[in-house]
């Protein structure tokens, strides 16, 4: 008996330890299929020959009144190719054409001379889902942590072939292979806003775009402004990623000698010409081959920038200038016929297309927009009950209930005045606190549209719907104040209330409208403030008998609707008010601002708001169809 129970005791053991074995194996696929490392499913060869890219730029002619459009060529034939596992750094100083060339390789520039392909292929729509974009300056929301900035990055562009704790875990695995636990629960931060490091708020940039596990990595200036031991983290990483397979093109200003000898190949460019593509490691060799060698040991990247500029300052502008022509003159002597051959040969060896069947978007509407809607109320919940703002409101509301403190129908004036500055505040406020949404956000609706990482209707829509409560709660703190400070009909005060949360409504589409058409804050906010202010002039309480050519503007007033929907909610035509001193009663409709205004169409104004309310939305979301559209 005693042995059968050790066999038994040792089946139960052996069934267990499989189970672990099976468990440990699967524990290790998940890590596998979430690490940053991994190797790419589709290695993508980047070539680009020839390149051209030219603006127009205005000139002013020999006449003051007279101006002209000149052309301007930013990039003068430049040819290389990055292959899978590859880091291709591109220097050259300020105005050479880094940037713009990074910006057409990335697909983001529109037109653009010459060829540049991917696999043998122009930039498409599934290229663009294989392809990560981090831009010199970070573009993160300040007030989310850095764990929650990767999760709605996943949760929004992760396919949902993986559930959301797939998801999540991906998102964590990132944190963790980049060195962001330590800083995971910190806000990202901003000018205003004290965060996390220059660094960490690097790494976390590039952890966005890592998460699809893309093809290939564009980084323009990854190391600026950061020491050279977090900019040689920075590259490690970068270094690791290529290991996976994928094609990395980075510009980069001036980096140390160690950093330069981390690269695969190099780009040295001079006033949009091209002065060397090929090896890091052979670069002084190429240009002592030429005559050009420092006379003392110096960082590799300083020379190659002296040389692009035009050699050491103290030699004259016509020097420097046949300083350059040499170079370049060199570079199509001895690298340039080389290159464009050696693309020519790789063409009969390239990696296979990409076979995945193409969808724009990795998750439904719906879970876009209930993404969007929890990354909106938690990045702006602390600036839409701000304690200033909380304050400002209250103050006012408080103010204006002294003011006009118990002021019954005896004081008509002071009750209709207090109506009015209902209108005013509450047009002018919401009006000029919306109209810098779309202008504060466009660089991360350009980022997250040009990468379709959501439909703009989602993220309009969320933002719509997620400002709501906030937008009406202080208006409704406001009016319950000052409402029953003042002593107004108490039967009245739900008409009034809702009213002006309509007008409220409406100011908010309008300065989000003039916002999204605009898209600078400056030129918007004189804008908005000018069409509110004409509008509170023609609403009926400053100027009762507004001339003929111009009183066409009440009827596009938000205003004069409000108003009229104010007034209607406090009063009756047949009720009557003390008029003069002998204790005679008038008519609260023939009151003169009353008269003018009207205590009628009450239907009317409120049909006449609703459609400005859908209006101004609409409009604002046809401006905003403009924004991260790649034009080509």
């Amino acid at each position: 008996m005693l042995t059968k129970r050790r066999v038994s005791g040792q089946r139960i053991n052996k069934k267990k330890m499989v189970k672990d074995i099976e468990a440990q194996t699967k524990k290790a696929d998940q890590l596998e299929a979430a690490t940053i490392f991994k190797k790419v499913k589709h290695p993508v060869t980047l070539k680009f020959e020839d390149v051209v890219y030219k603006i127009k730029i205005k000139k002013r002619g020999a006449y003051p009144n007279k101006k002209k459009f000149e052309e301007k060529e930013i990039l003068k034939g430049i040819t290389g190719m990055v292959k899978p596992g590859e880091v291709l750094a591109m220097l050259g100083p300020s105005g050479s054409g880094k940037t713009t060339l990074l910006t057409a390789l990335g697909g983001r520039l529109g037109r653009v001379g010459g060829s540049i392909t991917y696999n043998g292929k122009p930039f498409s729509n599934e290229m663009k889902r294989n392809i990560g974009f981090v831009t010199q300056e970070d573009v993160l929301y300040p007030s989310l942590t850095v764990a929650e900035t990767l999760v709605f990055t996943a949760l929004l562009q992760l396919p949902n072939s993986l559930t959301q704790k797939e998801k999540i875990n991906h998102a964590e695995a990132v944190i963790a292979e980049l060195g962001l636990n330590k800083c995971k629960d910190s806000i990202i931060g901003g000018p205003f806003i004290r965060g996390v490091s220059g660094g960490e708020r690097k790494r976390v940039s590039i952890g966005q775009e890592i998460l699809i596990n893309p093809s290939c990595l564009f980084l323009d200036e990854p190391t600026s402004g950061l020491d050279s031991t977090i900019a040689q983290q920075i590259l490690s990483i970068l270094l690791k990623l290529a290991d996976g397979g994928k094609t990395i093109v980075m510009t980069i200003h001036q980096p140390s000698g160690m950093l330069f000898y981390m690269f695969h190949k190099v780009l040295l460019l001079s006033e949009g010409f091209p002065l060397y593509f090929g090896e890091a490691s052979g670069a002084m060799d190429y240009f002592a081959s030429i005559g050009f060698c420092p006379s003392v040991t110096m960082n590799p990247s300083d020379f190659l920038l002296d040389l692009a500029s035009g050699m050491p300052s103290d030699e004259s502008w016509e020097e420097q200038a046949m300083i350059k022509q040499t170079l370049v003159s060199s570079y199509k002597r001895y690298l340039a016929d080389k290159l464009k051959a050696e693309l020519q040969e790789y063409d009969n060896d390239s990696p296979a297309q990409l076979e995945e069947q193409f969808k724009r978007f990795s998750t439904t509407w719906w879970q876009q927009f209930c993404v969007l809607l929890r990354r909106g109320a938690k990045e702006r919940m602390h600036e839409s009950f701000s304690s200033l703002k909380v304050v400002e409101v209250l103050v006012v509301a408080f103010l204006s209930g002294l003011l006009w403190w118990k002021s019954d129908v005896s004081q008509l004036k002071n009750q209709i005045g207090l109506l009015f500055f209902f209108c005013d505040f509450w047009g002018f406020f919401p009006m000029l606190e919306d109209i810098f949404t779309f202008p504060e956000e466009r660089k991360m609706l350009e980022k997250e549209r040009f990468s379709e990482t959501y439909s703009l209707s989602a993220y309009f829509m969320s933002r719509i719907l997620g400002d709501l409560p906030m937008k009406l709660v202080l208006p409704t703190a406001f009016v319950s104040i000052t409402y029953w400070m003042a002593g107004l009909s108490a039967g009245n005060f739900i008409r009034t209330l809702l009213s002006l949360l309509l007008s409220v409504l409406v100011s908010q589409g309008l300065g989000l409208a003039i916002g999204a058409i605009l898209m600078e804050q400056k030129s918007a906010a004189i804008l908005g403030s000018i069409i509110m202010q004409l509008f509170v002039l023609t609403g009926g309480y400053y100027v009762q008998n507004v001339p003929s050519f111009v009183s066409w503007i009440k009827y596009i007033s938000i205003g004069h609707y409000t108003y009229k929907l104010l007034l209607g909610s406090q009063y009756d035509a047949k009720e009557t008010y003390p008029c003069n001193n002998s204790g005679g009663f008038c008519l609260i409709g023939e009151q003169p601002t009353v008269k003018m205004v009207g205590l009628d169409g009450q239907v009317l104004s409120v049909v006449a708001l609703t459609l400005m309310l859908v209006g101004y939305r609409l409009i604002a979301y046809t401006a905003l169809m403009r924004i991260g559209v790649t034009r080509t």
